[in-house]
């Protein structure tokens, strides 16, 4: 037999022959659209995944659960249900802050589906990570849109509510929140505060590292089991890297204490 070579050995395909540009183009388009819909199924079957949980649909076909529902239907895990929530969630308090921020005499779209149906480029790991403050991010939609509106300075066409969209998740999605407003009149203790916020904010940092290793839609114990080795290699207690997590999702201190704080 002769010798493999390089690419071979790992299952790499023979080289072809160079793309055109036009052609690369017209390959990128297609993955992009290709994206673009699998986005849009996913936002539609969550909110109809939202529909049911609702409803309680388990009950009249005798299930015991929401859980058991889903494996029997569908043959899905608890964890994929409830990220398919989490999705819907964000989605929908997303779809009621543009239509407030764009049109406060509107009143806001209840159905979950029409949420859904909008596409405002959001990856599902970014939609899940807010699904928990959903409230912040809607109040933040809100907010710039109905400024951006009475500036008359932009149009609100669909590609500035999208930006402006994408950005509030983002900024939700990153910064911990807030200090207490009112310093403490002892300066030793107000330099003390600074410090743990400090200590807090990095923390938040970690724990959105940990959520792109161990996702939001994983239990702690799930969790726990993705970041175990990470952990170990960063020289990080594990209970440190979970509360982390546990901070970056919810957003409350709380978390944290008994642990970094």
């Amino acid at each position: 037999m002769g010798e493999h070579t390089e690419d071979q050995e790992h299952g790499v395909e023979p080289a072809r022959p160079p793309l055109t540009a036009a052609r690369a183009r017209e390959m990128t388009a297609g993955l992009r659209e290709a994206m673009d819909d699998v986005r849009r199924s996913v936002a539609v079957l969550a909110a109809r995944v939202r529909a049911a949980h609702a409803a309680r649909v388990w009950l009249p076909l005798q299930h015991s659960s929401w859980e058991s529902y889903c494996r029997a239907e569908f043959g899905i895990s608890r964890a994929q249900a409830y990220r398919l929530l989490d999705v819907a969630r964000s989605l929908t308090a997303i779809h009621g802050a543009v239509a407030a921020g764009t049109d406060p005499s509107r009143p806001r779209d209840s159905d979950p589906a029409a949420a859904a149906a909008l596409d405002y480029g959001l990856s599902q790991r970014a939609l899940i990570a807010v699904s928990s403050r959903s409230g912040d991010v809607a109040e933040l939609i809100t907010r710039r849109l109905a400024t951006l509106a009475h500036s008359g300075l932009q149009a609100l066409d669909a590609a500035t509510v999208r930006a402006v969209v994408r950005q509030a998740v983002r900024d939700i999605r990153t910064a911990p929140p807030p200090p207490p407003a009112d310093p403490p009149a002892d300066p030793t203790v107000a330099a003390l505060r600074r410090v743990v916020d400090d200590l807090a904010a990095s923390t938040h940092a970690i724990g959105e590292l940990m959520l792109e290793v161990a996702p939001a839609y994983l239990s702690d114990i799930e969790a726990a089991d993705v970041l175990a080795l990470l952990c170990e290699q960063i020289g990080e207690p594990l209970e440190h890297g979970l509360a982390a997590r546990r901070y970056a999702m919810s957003g409350d201190r709380r978390a944290l204490r008994g642990t970094v704080l």
